[in-house]
C-alpha cells in the first residue's frame, strides 16, 4: 500500500517540477464504514472510499492552494489540478512574512496506529457489537440508537525539494450508543474509542447502559437548585473540555491573536492544580500519535502543564513564521493529548455509584453543545446530557434534569480538583464531518471537582 502511494507522490512531484512549481503535495485516503441505528433498528449502513490531494505552491511570500478528490488511475486530472494551482499562484496576495518551504531530511513510514484486523471489520461484527451492548435493555418505551463508525486513514506528503516522503496509516472506531425513553424523554449513552479490534468491548458499554437505565427508570427525577456543587466529570466531559481549552488557549496563534486566557508570562507559573499534568504525546499509539509533522519535524513528547505549571505554547510552522517563533512540531491535523492518571481506584460507573461519600455529588458524563463564551477569560458554557446522576450523601441516587454550566477552564482544572481516577481511557473526539481524521485524548475515567456552579436548571427533560 505505502509503495503505491509513494510512487504516486513521486510522479506528482515530477509533474510539479515540470511546471516550475515549489510545491507541497499531500495525499489523504479514507476507507470509512458507518452503521447507524435509530428506533432499535439499522437506519443506515454505508461505506465510502475517497482519495484527496492537496497542493500548496510557494513563490516568495505568495502561497496558493488547491484541493481535489481524485481517481488514483486518472493522472491527467491530477495534472490539471497542478495547472490550476500554477494559474492561481501569481494572483495570490503576498503574506506579510516569509513562509517556510518544507524540506524533508528523511523518509518517514509510521503505521504504529494501524491494525489490519480493525480494517477488516465486517457488518455482521458491527451489528453483533450493538446487539450485545443493548441486550435486554430495549422495550416498547426504551429505544436504542447510535453509530458505529470505523475505518482506515492514510496520509502522505512530498515536496519538490527532494524525494523524501512521509507516510502515515491508522485505524479507528468510534461507537456511541443511546437509549432513550419515548414517554419520559430521557436519554442515556455510552461511548467507546478503539484503535485495535481487540479493544472493542461491548460488554463494558452494556454494563454502564444497564446501570443508567435502571437509575432513570426507578429513581426520582429532580430539578436541582442553582448553586455550587461537587461534580464528577466523565471522560467525554473531561476530554472535550481539554480539547477546546488546548485549541483556544495553548497554541501560539491563539496567544498572538489575543484570544488565549494564557499569556507568555504564564509559562512556568502555577495556573492549574498541582494534580494536573497535560502532555502532547506522539508516542501514544492508541490515540493516533504521529511521528513527524507536515514540515518534517520529529514530534517529541511536549509537556503543556506539569504539576499545574503551564509550560509552553504549541507553535505550528505558519504561526511561527508569522510571529518569529520556533516551531514545536505541531503542524499536524491532530494532537495526542494525555492527562495524567490520579490515585482513586474507581474504574467504572458502578464503582462511582457505590463509593462512600460524605457529600452530594453531581455526575456529569457529557457536556452538550459546549462552546466558548469569552476565550480571553477562558470561559465556556454547556449543558449536562446523556446520563447525569445526583449521588446523594445518604447513598441514594436521583436523576437530575439537564443543568447549564458556565465556568472558566481553570475552575475545572485548577485548585478545585479533588481527585482523579487511577484508570485512564481513550476518548474519541473525531469530527463526523469532513475528512476522516482519527483524534482522541487519553484522560482519567473520572475527575472530581468542587465548587462548580450550576447557572440554570431545567424543570424537565
Amino acid at each position: 500500500m505505502s509503495n503505491q502511494v509513494i510512487d504516486l507522490l513521486k510522479q506528482l512531484r515530477q509533474a510539479a517540477l515540470k511546471r516550475n512549481l515549489m510545491a507541497l503535495i499531500s495525499y489523504h485516503e479514507e476507507d470509512s464504514y458507518l452503521m447507524r441505528f435509530a428506533n432499535s433498528s439499522i437506519s443506515l449502513n454505508t461505506n465510502e472510499h475517497l482519495i484527496s490531494l492537496d497542493f500548496i505552491a510557494f513563490d516568495g511570500r505568495k502561497k496558493a492552494s488547491y484541493s481535489m478528490i481524485v481517481n488514483p488511475t486518472d493522472f491527467a486530472s491530477m495534472e490539471k489540478g497542478l495547472d490550476i494551482l500554477a494559474e492561481m499562484l501569481p494572483h495570490a496576495q503576498p503574506l506579510t512574512y516569509d513562509p517556510t518551504f518544507p524540506v524533508y531530511t528523511r523518509d518517514v513510514v509510521d503505521e504504529r496506529s494501524f491494525d489490519p484486523f480493525m480494517c477488516e471489520l465486517t457488518n455482521e461484527e458491527r451489528l453483533a457489537y450493538f446487539n450485545t451492548l443493548g441486550e435486554g435493555l430495549e422495550s416498547d418505551d426504551v429505544k436504542l440508537s447510535g453509530i458505529f463508525s470505523s475505518g482506515t486513514t492514510t496520509t502522505a506528503t512530498i515536496t519538490t525539494a527532494n524525494e523524501f516522503t512521509q507516510y502515515f496509516r491508522a485505524t479507528d472506531a468510534q461507537i456511541t450508543a443511546v437509549l432513550s425513553s419515548e414517554s419520559l424523554k430521557w436519554e442515556v449513552n455510552a461511548e467507546q474509542s478503539a484503535q485495535m479490534k481487540k479493544d472493542l468491548d461491548a460488554r463494558s458499554l452494556h454494563a454502564d447502559l444497564a446501570l443508567l437505565v435502571q437509575n432513570y427508570q426507578q429513581d426520582q427525577a429532580v430539578q436541582l437548585p442553582v448553586g455550587k456543587y461537587t461534580v464528577v466529570l466523565g471522560p467525554a466531559a473531561t476530554a472535550e473540555l481539554v480539547q477546546i481549552m488546548s485549541y483556544y488557549a495553548m497554541t501560539g496563534s491563539a496567544l498572538m491573536q489575543g484570544y488565549s486566557f494564557l499569556k507568555e508570562e504564564d509559562q512556568g507559573k502555577q495556573v492549574f492544580s498541582d494534580q494536573f499534568n497535560l502532555i502532547d504525546d506522539p508516542r501514544d499509539v492508541e490515540i493516533f500519535g504521529q511521528e513527524a509533522d507536515r514540515f518534517g519535524l520529529t514530534r517529541q513528547p511536549f509537556p503543556l502543564v506539569s504539576e499545574g505549571q503551564f509550560q509552553a505554547f504549541m507553535w505550528d510552522q505558519d504561526s511561527a513564521d508569522e510571529f518569529g517563533k520556533t516551531p514545536t512540531g505541531h503542524d499536524v491535523s491532530r494532537t495526542s493529548l494525555v492527562i495524567n492518571a490520579g490515585t482513586e481506584p474507581i474504574e467504572s460507573l458502578k464503582d462511582l455509584c457505590e463509593m462512600p461519600r460524605d457529600e452530594d455529588i453531581l455526575y456529569i458524563p457529557y457536556i452538550h453543545y459546549m462552546n466558548v463564551v469569552n476565550p480571553s477569560q477562558g470561559m465556556m458554557t454547556g449543558s449536562s446530557r446523556f446520563g447525569a446522576l445526583f449521588l446523594k450523601k445518604d447513598g441514594s441516587v436521583q436523576v437530575p434534569y439537564n443543568v447549564r454550566l458556565t465556568q472558566k477552564f481553570t475552575d475545572f482544572f485548577g485548585k478545585n480538583i479533588l481527585w482523579m481516577s487511577k484508570k485512564q481511557v481513550a476518548y474519541n473526539v473525531s469530527s463526523s464531518y469532513g475528512r476522516r481524521d482519527p483524534t482522541a485524548l487519553r484522560v482519567p475515567r473520572f475527575v472530581c471537582v468542587k465548587d462548580i456552579e450550576i447557572s440554570h436548571s431545567n424543570p424537565s427533560y
